[in-house]
């Protein structure tokens, strides 16, 4: 993008991940933009743009991660205030989409959060959306305006693959599902690794709790796992190598022995 078509671009951060902004600022040779996102004494959320951006084709940078409705608040009025100061182009490059996971009725009388969040930014005055792995793919079908999704998935088989090459992972191992709407990627991954695929049947009674019902793989001394729930997934992780593609079943003592991570 340096030498494209957009050349004169300006890139300004909200709160949630100032540091992630200064690095791609300074991969992509410019300065963050100069602007101020506070708080009134009510809690009220005050954005101060201290340059020009006339004409100009702008990226906020902003993970909307926890406080996710605080951190989605910043860019929406980060982006009225760019609109009212005439900005070309506003792209809203949104690292971790928050609201993801609300993406479906999963029973009746849900919203679907997902949906609302993408109208919030479209009717906001934001013309494109950058992404990254996402929930589920088909949220890009959420928004009328264009959406680039990338995934982290080539940088990751990469990593993994040069491990494997060194000698540093010496066993055999298995790329892990969280649930059955993970299973394409880890088939992506499993594929460039050349290993077999395990899947976490799991079902949520109530939000933020997980009941694992049952590991589907073949896996050797895996007899049978249905009915336990998140203790002995931890405890046949521990016996058994693998990437894990999702942190949630385990303790905090457990988390840092797992190979990968990716929240979602």
């Amino acid at each position: 993008m340096k030498n494209g078509v957009f050349s004169e671009y300006k890139i300004f951060a909200g709160n949630s991940n100032p540091e992630l902004a200064e690095e791609i600022a300074a991969i992509m040779g410019k300065p963050l933009g100069k602007s101020t996102v506070s708080k009134f004494s009510d809690g009220e959320i005050s954005v101060s743009l201290w340059e020009s951006v006339r004409g100009e084709d702008v990226y906020i940078i902003q993970p909307t991660c926890n406080p996710t409705n605080y951190y989605l608040m910043e860019p929406l009025i980060m982006v009225d205030a760019m609109k009212r100061a005439s900005a070309s182009r506003i792209n809203a490059v949104i690292p971790y989409y928050g609201y993801a996971r609300q993406d479906r009725k999963a029973k009746s009388r849900d919203p679907i959060t997902a949906k609302l969040t993408a109208d919030l930014l479209s009717v906001a005055g934001v013309d494109r959306v950058i992404t990254m792995d996402l929930h589920a793919a088909q949220i890009q079908g959420y928004f009328d305006i264009p959406v680039d999704h990338l995934m982290g998935m080539p940088i990751l088989a990469k990593y993994f693959k040069e491990l494997i090459k060194n000698g540093t992972i010496d066993k055999e191992i298995v790329v892990v599902s969280p649930d059955l709407g993970s299973v394409s990627r880890v088939r992506s991954l499993s594929g460039i690794l050349e290993c077999p695929v395990a899947i976490v049947d799991k079902r949520r009674p109530k939000p933020n709790v997980s009941e694992i019902m049952n590991i589907i793989g073949d896996i050797e001394g895996n007899l049978t796992t249905e009915g336990y729930s998140e203790p002995l997934t931890e405890k046949f992780l521990k016996e058994n190598p693998f990437l894990v593609l999702d942190t949630q079943f385990f303790s905090a003592e457990f988390k840092h022995k797992l190979l990968a991570s990716i929240d979602n």
